[in-house]
């Protein structure tokens, strides 16, 4: 697939992810690479006496997967990740699946490299019923064409 240049991303550009499921392998295998193991997680008693009801994932679980979920923004020919920001708003629970919503924010060419570009792109984390669970944004540098 070719890639798409700064030049070619529209304006007004939306995009739609590709989906995950969350699991109980995600929680834990986040778990043991971040070294967060809070109760709110990994235990499902404290997480039922919490009001949550059972066992949330990681805050930074469903804010990694809504860099890493596929989508159109993967073509762009991204020179840098340079800037990001995420809210949280509500809980992602074993069994929920999720997929993010992008919309270009902003998009301006450099002012000190006429090689590339610096797009913003707003995003919600969504659940399956429609919930955002997750918002904020992301700001890329993508290289021009012929400016590589």
């Amino acid at each position: 697939m070719s890639q798409v240049y700064f030049d070619e991303i529209p304006p007004d550009a939306r995009y739609v992810s590709s989906r995950v499921t969350i699991t109980e392998t995600h929680i834990v295998t986040f778990a043991g690479l971040t070294g967060d193991f809070n109760p709110l997680h990994m235990d499902e008693i404290a997480a039922q006496e919490s009001g949550f009801g059972k066992r949330i994932a990681h805050g930074m679980l469903g804010y990694s997967l809504s860099t890493g979920l596929r989508s159109g923004i993967d073509d762009w020919a991204i020179m840098a990740f340079l800037q990001t920001s995420r809210a949280f708003s509500g809980p992602i629970l074993i069994g929920d699946t999720v997929h993010y919503r992008a919309t270009i924010l902003e998009k301006r060419p450099s002012s000190s490299k006429p090689d590339r570009g610096v797009v913003r792109v707003g995003i919600e984390l969504v659940k399956q019923d429609d919930s955002i669970v997750q918002h904020g944004e992301d700001t890329f540098l993508v290289a021009r064409e012929g400016g590589e």
